[in-house]
């Protein structure tokens, strides 16, 4: 009995040999090799600015799987440099992003994005990577010039915010038909402050004192006719701040 079960258990081994020398036969012999990712090709094409043989070079490289980290951040880098100098601003910001994530510690390529944000017209988002680029690399010259740039250009549309809907005087002090009309509509507000501030501009700007008073008297003059003739059949108060904006501001005059 146990002679026969060790019969039985020398020829499933021996079955087993078999099929493992079958299986080395079938391959050669020798497990199969790992193909090597080449990013060259991807590289040279974006170099070279040639968008349609850099979309599918770097794409092979990009999509494969076994391409090495390193490589793939190359690749995505160099992609995207070329996506942003044809202002293919989605594409680039899209290869830059996911460059990122394997790499957060790119400086420049946060500036880069973050000027590509800019041209998106998101400044805040702009700013955002200015800041970071600046976390990694306090040194970087075109990320502290992008950030100060963006940060007065920010708090100057928050200081237009500010007194958005706001006239030149004070709404609670207002007395006249005219005036309440004025503080009761934004666009009107708006231009109210245009004329002031446009006005005081000029009078800055006079190459004499006689020049300064005759621009004074014109203003007052369209004060007085602003208050005298709203209310009455025909005026138009929004046209008639329009054309004295348009009329400081050198289109008719000055």
């Amino acid at each position: 009995m146990r002679f026969q079960k060790l019969i039985q258990w020398s020829a499933a081994a021996a079955l087993s040999a078999l099929a493992i020398g079958a299986a080395h036969a079938a391959t050669g012999g020798e497990p199969a090799a790992v193909t090597q990712v080449d990013i060259a090709p991807c590289l040279a094409a974006t170099a070279t600015d040639d968008v349609e043989k850099a979309n599918s070079a770097c794409a092979a490289v990009i999509d494969n799987e076994k391409t090495p980290k390193a490589d793939l951040v190359k690749a995505l880098i160099a992609r995207g440099a070329l996506y942003a100098r044809h202002d293919e601003i989605d594409r680039a910001i899209a290869d830059d992003s996911r460059a990122l994530l394997l790499d957060p510690t790119l400086a420049d390529i946060f500036n880069a994005r973050g000027e590509l944000w800019l041209k998106k017209g998101d400044k805040p988002k702009a700013v955002q990577d200015f800041g970071a680029a600046l976390k990694i690399d306090p040194n970087h010259e075109k990320a502290k010039a992008n950030h100060k740039a963006m940060a007065r250009e920010l708090e100057r549309i928050g200081a237009q915010m500010a007194v958005a809907g706001k006239p030149s005087f004070n709404c609670a002090r207002a007395a006249r038909a005219v005036e309440k009309a004025i503080c009761g509509n934004r666009e009107l507000a708006d231009l109210d402050r245009e004329i002031y501030g446009s006005h005081l501009r000029v009078i800055r700007e006079a190459q004499s004192p006689a020049e300064a008073r005759k621009i004074q008297r014109e203003q007052d003059e369209f004060i007085a006719r602003r208050n005298a003739g709203y209310g009455r059949p025909g005026y138009d108060l929004k046209k008639a701040m329009q054309e004295r904006l348009q009329r400081i501001n050198g289109v008719d005059g000055y």
